[in-house]
């Protein structure tokens, strides 16, 4: 009988052994670690248990692939003005700039699906609503430029709908993540979007073919849906929002 009380989530372990999430997930697919499912793919880990088995072995992540310029604090109009450089995405971070690859096709072949799912979803749920995708420019404040993978605007947020921009919080946002953006995403995006008021933050990687579903919680983000492979998840925040991982993959 396992004891309950000593088992932590993917996310807790992944901080307690300063790994990246995914680097936890990556290791339950290939049954490197001891986990326990209670049920609909919900795994827990016993800390003690995960560092046993990985004791001797090599436990490996891959280092961040994008590029930052820190020699100047970057505004919207400072973006504006530079020039497109073709194989590369731009954003400014908190005043940062930040130059990253263009996505490859399995990215675009996930957020294109993605997209789909959410557009049936949202056309019965919410007509006024509108579901964007990359590239267009979310600004927040003066010094904050991101270009979510896609994302929603709910029919109450018709306000921050501009001809060039969308000027504050969507309700949803989804990044998928790559191997040069994981930790871009998973660090500085989250704080942005958590501090910003972005209701819903959804983290996609199609390498390790998961989804992680994050809603504000008292202010901060709490991880309420997960899953990986082939596993449906319903989300408890949006009623009869199914999503099938299979059909993403």
């Amino acid at each position: 009988m396992v004891d309950a009380s000593r088992l932590v989530t993917a996310h807790v372990l992944a901080d307690s052994l300063n790994l990246a999430v995914d680097t936890i997930w990556r290791y339950t697919r290939e049954k490197k670690i001891p986990y326990v499912d209670l049920g609909n793919k919900q795994y827990r880990y016993c800390p003690s248990d995960v560092i046993k088995a990985l004791t001797g072995s090599s436990v490996q992540e891959k280092a961040a692939g994008y590029k930052i310029s820190p020699t100047k604090t970057f505004t919207y109009q400072d973006y504006l003005d530079l020039p497109e450089e073709p194989g590369y995405r731009l954003e400014v971070l908190d005043g940062v700039l930040v130059k990253e690859p263009s996505p490859n096709v399995m990215h675009q072949r996930v957020s294109r699906r993605l997209q789909r799912i959410l557009e049936d979803y949202f056309w019965n749920n919410d007509p006024d609503g509108e579901i964007f995708n990359a590239p267009l420019d979310v600004t927040f404040h003066s010094i904050t430029v991101v270009q979510p993978d896609v994302f929603y605007v709910s029919g109450e947020q018709k306000s921050i709908v501009k001809e060039m921009r969308i000027d504050g919080p969507p309700k949803l946002v989804v990044e998928i993540l790559s191997i040069s953006t994981g930790r871009k995403d998973r660090l500085q995006k989250m704080r942005i979007y958590q501090t910003n008021q972005v209701q819903h933050y959804w983290l996609v990687n199609p390498d390790e073919k998961t989804l992680e579903c994050f809603c504000l919680r008292d202010g901060v983000y709490a991880l309420v849906a997960a899953g990986m492979d082939e596993d449906i998840i319903e989300h408890p925040d949006f009623p009869q929002l199914i999503i099938d991982l299979k059909a993403l993959w």
